[in-house]
């Protein structure tokens, strides 16, 4: 039991540090392109919702 509990400290504190370290390294353009995805996918959920709204409308109007 004491030897599994020290395992998992020690990948528990490799993992810490591998993930401070991958994280310490910035992309320049992660800003724009995450600006760029929420824009697009705005659009596209904006665009799914009126066609959703307009089926709907349809469906109430012709089958009930």
């Amino acid at each position: 039991m004491g030897l599994a509990l020290t395992l998992v400290a020690i990948i528990l504190i490799f993992s810490i540090i591998s993930t401070l370290l991958v994280a310490g390294k910035g992309d320049e353009g992660y800003g724009n392109a995450a600006k760029r995805n929420t824009t697009n996918l705005t659009f596209i959920y904006v665009i799914v919702i009126l066609l959703s709204l307009i089926t709907l409308g349809a469906y109430i109007q012709w089958f009930s």
